[in-house]
């Protein structure tokens, strides 16, 4: 049993039967096929909102040319410093912005808090030479730690970074678990809350391998079109991309994805904690549990052959500070985790 990521899960049968439906025939290439131009609206009417809408293959892509259509070589970038963008992009967003400052604030759960964005702000001097200048504010919605934001915590951190004009850029590696999560629109939790930039996650929710960097003021994506072709990532079979998109939004099967792997989640969480086997690291909110095993439950887990990730514990609160011998495990569960699995996971952590 692998726990390790929702990465490790193939594509869903819709998304792999649009793949090959896409697959007949020719088309135009290069993004200029019908499935994507069927794509780019149906995210206008996803978002209720007019979006300028690129189609790539990776979130690493996804975040880090989304961040460099924000920002200048002498800008920075306000995150969480354990942020996806911060730890795991390997450089990327400093690459493809061409040295853009990624400035990395402390958080519990990994969320950022408005009041610190402010104290930030303020350190950083508008217009002095010797200092980058902030341009863009970037979270993870859920959180690296399955925490979600709320809509109103979103458009209280726009209004901490709008007076010095930067730019908000939403993570949505796992938006769509966040959304069902949250239980409002689209558009509630993004450009109605201040977003300007979303980087939509498909990967980890039934695509093979599909993200898309949406605009909610195509003015702001002037540089995307030759940024996205620098970057590699304009595809000349992009309908391969279009279509998954298109197996996966239809009748809300995005979300009924994501809605699967969040009560796999919860049923874990919640059957370990009542269990005593466990203590939660931070509240099981998205696809994901953070459980705090010591060392009887983790040889338990090694024996079974479980996989997980021991997770870092930097952003716990202080009143949940690690045991010695404790460690922090991350469970993340997907689309098609399957609930005899997290039944058999509960019971091997429960003894």
């Amino acid at each position: 049993m692998n726990f390790v990521s929702d990465n490790t899960a193939g594509a869903s049968a819709p998304v792999m039967a649009a793949i090959a439906a896409a697959n007949d025939g020719n088309s135009p290439a290069y993004g200029t096929d019908a499935w994507t131009g069927r794509v780019e609206r149906l995210f206008c009417d996803l978002f209720e909102h007019e979006v300028a809408v690129f189609l790539v293959t990776s979130g690493t892509a996804a975040n880090s040319l989304a961040l460099a259509c924000l920002t200048r070589p002498w800008g920075a970038v306000l995150t969480h410093q354990e942020s996806h963008v911060a730890d795991d992009e390997c450089g990327a967003p400093e690459f493809f912005s061409d040295g853009a400052k990624l400035v990395g604030l402390p958080g519990i759960g990994n969320k950022i808090q408005p009041e610190l964005v402010a104290k930030t702000l303020a350190r950083m001097r508008e217009g002095a030479l010797h200092q980058v200048q902030p341009q863009a504010l970037a979270i993870t919605q859920a959180t690296e730690c399955g925490l979600v934001y709320t809509p109103a915590e979103v458009r209280a951190l726009k209004d901490a970074a709008e007076p010095r004009g930067l730019k908000l850029h939403m993570d949505g590696a796992r938006f769509a678990n966040a959304l069902v999560a949250l239980g409002c629109s689209p558009a509630e939790i993004t450009w109605k809350a201040g977003v300007d930039v979303l980087s939509f996650g498909g990967t980890k929710n039934g695509a093979w391998a599909a993200e898309a960097v949406v605009f909610f003021d195509p003015a702001v994506a002037a540089e995307m079109k030759w940024r996205r072709k620098r970057g590699g990532h304009t595809l000349s079979k992009g309908r391969l991309i279009g279509a998954q998109f298109e197996g996966l939004l239809a009748g809300g099967h995005w979300l009924a994805l994501a809605r699967h792997a969040n009560a796999m989640a919860a049923l874990l969480a919640d059957a370990v904690v009542k269990g005593g086997a466990a203590r939660l690291a931070w509240p099981c909110q998205a696809n994901a549990a953070f459980l705090i095993l010591d060392t009887a439950a983790q040889a338990r887990l090694k024996a079974a052959g479980i996989g997980f990730i021991a997770w870092s514990d930097t952003a716990l609160a202080e009143a949940d500070a690690l045991k010695p011998g404790e460690v922090i495990g991350r469970f993340v569960m997907s689309f098609s985790t399957r609930k005899e699995d997290v039944e058999r996971l509960i019971s091997v952590l429960n003894g």
